[in-house]
């Protein structure tokens, strides 16, 4: 098998949702534990996506427990995600939303409805 059909392969997975920056999205997430796994959903907003092919990768930044922000990177073609939701989608102007890391409360959340 060449590497051109791997590639292909692998971005070829059903079940991935075309999303962009600004989408609030749930990844459910294989963790593995010990001999256990478990599937873990993360929800929050997609602040950008990077790279190219396989490997493709995207950021979820969510607001916790306390308001204190927390952001996970995530490779797109994993074969630890299960499955991604998109909730909502949201009209941006830009692709990279890094200035969402200096709102604080409701206006990190403040993103418009894409209809």
């Amino acid at each position: 098998m060449s590497e051109q059909d791997l590639k292909e392969q692998v971005t070829n997975q059903p079940g991935l949702p075309d999303f962009i920056a600004g989408d609030t999205v749930k990844v459910h997430y294989k963790i593995i534990e010990g001999d256990k796994t478990r599937i873990q959903p993360y929800e929050g907003i997609v602040i950008s996506k990077k790279g190219s092919g396989v490997s493709k990768t995207f950021i979820v930044r969510r607001i916790g427990a306390d308001n204190v922000a927390m952001e996970r990177i995530f490779p797109l073609y994993s074969p630890n995600i299960e499955k991604i939701e998109i909730l909502k989608k949201g009209r941006v102007r830009r692709a990279k939303l890094y200035y969402l890391r200096d709102k604080k409360g409701r206006e990190a959340r403040r993103i418009k409805e894409r209809v």
